[in-house]
């Protein structure tokens, strides 16, 4: 289903699969994966689509657990991390955010679990600060952008962003935010008008740029087409990350930077136009 009225400017889950699995992918050791996610439609395409892209990527890798459960309601996540170390899983593949995800990389490491987690959101939204130790070098992250992306422009961008907000519960800055008002304010000028229809239309058109990065409005779904970053947990001062997230003291080390070109994936949208 689509709207033509709906601009999507995040990743898809579909596209933030892909690109964890471009890294999932290279780990030739990699043979047991478990999957788990919170029990709702978000949770469930993540998981749909990792059991789809192992299939047609890593074949050869087993996934040894795959479940849902209550979203926001689990206090304790130690019976499924004694899972996933008896599974003998070597990565947990999951779209868990919150406590939700906190919970869970705490738990597993309490039991000793010393495997990866592949996440969708473990970079942000207090992650890195409650995960601690137990994320270094094991959390891996997808987003459209992190601070630690190579580069002068996102490097001045980003210092730039401390600067006006120097709280680290004020860290919170995506440039997927930043790039939609770009393209809001580009229609509307393009446009002439504040006629919605006008502008959507405008909307439909959107290339815009910033801190070194770009994006373009894909007309046919309204998908927003960007390069897509994965990040490894390290310790802040560590190679490659010179900035920590929310004061965390912990950060994200870029590992892979796909391009637009890449990260776009097939739609089934039969738009009604206006």
């Amino acid at each position: 289903k689509c709207s033509f009225w709906h601009f999507r400017f995040d990743a898809h889950a579909d596209m933030r699969m892909a690109a964890l699995m471009d890294v999932l992918r290279a780990d030739s050791g990699l043979k047991r994966v478990y999957l788990i996610g919170q029990d709702y439609s978000f949770g469930q395409a993540v998981l749909r689509e990792a059991r789809k892209q192992l299939a047609a990527q890593r074949p050869d890798v087993a996934i040894v657990g795959d479940e849902l459960h209550a979203v926001g309601r689990v206090k304790d996540f130690a019976p499924y991390a004694v899972k996933i170390k008896s599974s003998g899983a070597q990565a947990v593949i999951t779209g868990n955010w919150g406590n939700d995800l906190t919970l869970l990389v705490k738990a597993a490491r309490e039991v000793g679990y010393t495997g990866s987690f592949y996440t969708f959101y473990g970079n942000a939204l207090g992650a890195p600060a409650a995960i601690g130790d137990a994320g270094i070098g094991k959390v891996v992250a997808v987003a459209e952008w992190m601070p630690n992306v190579p580069g002068a422009q996102s490097e001045a961008f980003y210092q730039s962003f401390r600067v006006r907000f120097p709280k680290p519960q004020d860290d919170y800055v995506h440039l997927r935010m930043q790039l939609m008002v770009e393209a809001l304010a580009q229609s509307i000028e393009a446009a002439g008008s504040v006629d919605t229809t006008a502008i959507a239309r405008q909307m439909e058109k959107a290339h815009v740029q910033l801190a070194g990065r770009s994006g373009r409005m894909r007309a046919a779904d309204h998908q927003f087409q960007q390069p897509l970053v994965v990040g490894l947990m390290e310790k802040q001062g560590t190679p490659g990350v010179t900035f920590d997230v929310e004061g965390s003291g912990y950060g994200f080390r870029v590992v892979k930077d796909i391009p637009a070109a890449q990260t776009q994936q097939p739609h089934s949208c039969q738009m009604q136009r206006f």
